[in-house]
């Protein structure tokens, strides 16, 4: 917006600096690059009057300056949170959760914490992330069904470390398609992955101990788990 303010701007501009815009601001898609230049050769087609256009440009003019400057302060939040993480205890333990990375470690971190005698079993993780279903009866009937009582940021947290942990672990890919193909849909499958990895991450929390992928496997064989069973299937 700041480069094209006007219609008349983005119109009169020219296709290379469309093409350049576009590929600097990381929209350039084959299969869509050239509607847009075509759209933008027409920019004054969809304009309204001269002064409504001088207002809704001013406008988006100032509602660009706040988001660069809300950009900004994110940035500083950003090195803050990185350099807390760095110089944490825990550091080791959480960076090494395949899929977490930069961003979703220190905020399960965060959510977590560090100590060691509020949970007294995995459960309790569980629990507090939402990823253990609610069992409930009533007379002949059973059912589960989701936790809504729960810290919803860590929730999210672990929902999203579930999904990426699928390109880091095979394991976590089989047990994640495993749970589809016997009906659940793409959240739920997710949500009993997340559940999977609280259990690991909650013995790892204790032991002060970072994620091992081959001491994972080997327990895995040792206690002839059937997601080990899946992988060697595939």
């Amino acid at each position: 917006m700041a480069a094209f303010p006007t219609p008349t701007a983005l119109a009169t501009a020219g296709k290379r600096k469309w093409e350049k815009f576009l590929h600097v601001h990381k929209l350039w898609r084959p299969g869509t690059a050239e509607k847009r230049v075509e759209v933008f050769g027409r920019a004054t087609q969809f304009a309204g009057g001269e002064a409504v256009t001088a207002a809704k440009s001013l406008l988006a003019l100032t509602l660009v300056k706040l988001l660069q400057a809300l950009e900004r302060q994110l940035a500083e939040y950003r090195a803050r949170i990185e350099a807390l993480f760095a110089d944490h205890p825990d550091h080791d333990l959480f960076g090494s959760l395949p899929g977490a990375g930069a961003k979703l470690a220190p905020r399960l971190l965060s959510e977590i914490g560090e100590d060691r005698d509020r949970f007294a079993d995995a459960n309790g993780l569980q629990c507090l992330a939402g990823s253990a279903p609610v069992r409930y009866q009533s007379g002949g009937y059973q059912a589960v069904r989701l936790r809504r009582a729960c810290n919803h940021h860590l929730r999210y947290a672990v929902h999203l470390w579930a999904d990426l942990s699928r390109a880091y672990c095979p394991w976590a890919q089989a047990y994640y398609q495993a749970q589809r193909e016997r009906g659940k849909n793409h959240a739920a499958a997710l949500r009993c992955l997340g559940n999977r990895w609280l259990k690991i991450l909650w013995k790892m929390w204790q032991t002060r101990t970072p994620y091992d992928a081959d001491l994972h496997t080997r327990n895995q064989t040792e206690h002839g788990s059937w997601v080990l069973k899946l992988q060697v299937a595939e």
